[in-house]
């Protein structure tokens, strides 16, 4: 992926020209140093390692650690090779994450190619995974004992937000509170740290680097909604997956937690499906079809929009750059592109 297709495949339009090229000239050096970082003397291992690199991706992560960056740009302190590094050490962590998911969740697609579980076996996925992650921990030691506590901290909630929803929630918590706690440890604490890294290394002021991370981590949680919504009302697999697999696997997510939790007798139906995995051809796509035009559906959205809110909130009172429209565009693209 260059850093041209990077920027189509967020869907992020700059207004500012100047911003536009220093980040599409980041993104390329953020790329180069990625396809690096994946490589190995070992034939097999280097072709498993860059499968997923090579099927492409938004480059989110990356994309917010040179936006954060941007804050310091004209300060002292700013390490643009710092900056570069740490956003590389985000998407392997991000890549690596997706190995291992493909695996828990016995998934056959990935990003619209053969998933790497399928094409090799879930032995070779994890192990890769594991890869990753050790070229990930190999560049961290070169910027600094702060930046390998703040990943390790940010691994131990990828981590531990997986165990709680293999485990589900406790006896008496509502089941889409834990599920939203859920997604700030799955995906909002790696999306928030991205965000620091690039502050931090740019020399940004410890309270904008607060508000930075925090606007990180709520985006986080929208775009994982916004995932969600898209798995049911997505006709092409914009998600970068089948529609529905989560549904077919049983899986969930916040619009079928709120289903679950309607009592209407008019929805006896859908909750009935959604309460299973739907193996059944006939039956995935009813669920489908009444998912979409549901009030559970709506009522998700509605929650997206309120993180998405919560993003833009925490960022209100930052230096009005080129940087700070950008990132409010990103918010609003998490809530554009779910339709």
């Amino acid at each position: 992926m260059t850093h041209q297709s990077s920027l189509r495949a967020v869907g992020i339009e700059f207004d500012d020209p100047a911003l536009e090229s220093t980040v599409r000239q980041g993104l390329q050096v953020v790329e180069s140093a990625l396809q690096a970082a994946v490589r190995s003397e070992d034939e097999f291992v280097a072709d498993v390692a860059k499968y997923l690199v090579d099927a492409g991706g938004k480059r989110f992560r990356p994309l917010l650690t040179l936006l954060a960056a941007q804050f310091g740009r004209d300060g002292a302190g700013v390490d643009a090779d710092a900056v570069v590094m740490s956003a590389v050490v985000c998407e392997l962590t991000h890549l690596a994450t997706l190995y291992h998911d493909d695996v828990m969740d016995e998934a056959t697609v990935r990003r619209g190619a053969t998933a790497a579980n399928t094409r090799w076996s879930n032995t070779v996925a994890i192990l890769t995974g594991d890869f990753l992650f050790a070229r990930a921990s190999d560049i961290l030691a070169d910027l600094g004992p702060e930046a390998v506590r703040i990943q390790a901290r940010t691994f131990e909630r990828l981590v531990t937000g997986q165990i709680r929803e293999t485990v589900g929630p406790k006896p008496g918590v509502d089941p889409v509170e834990h599920y939203l706690s859920v997604l700030a440890d799955k995906t909002g604490s790696l999306i928030a740290t991205a965000a620091e890294f690039g502050a931090r290394f740019a020399g940004v002021p410890e309270d904008t680097v607060d508000g930075l991370r925090a606007f990180g981590e709520q985006l986080g949680i929208a775009f994982q909604i916004s995932d969600d919504i898209l798995d049911i009302a997505s006709e092409t697999g914009q998600s970068g997956k089948t529609p529905g697999t989560d549904l077919r696997e049983g899986v969930q997510t916040l619009p079928v937690l709120y289903a679950l939790q309607g009592s209407d007798p008019s929805t006896q139906r859908l909750r009935e499906l959604v309460s299973r995995p739907l193996t059944d051809e006939c039956e995935h796509a009813e669920a489908l079809s009444l998912l979409r035009s549901s009030e559970a559906l709506e009522q998700a959205r509605s929650t997206m929009l309120d993180f998405a809110d919560s993003a833009r909130a925490t960022i209100a009172g930052l230096p009005e750059l080129p940087a700070t429209a950008a990132l409010r565009a990103l918010a609003d693209l998490v809530v554009l592109r779910s339709g």
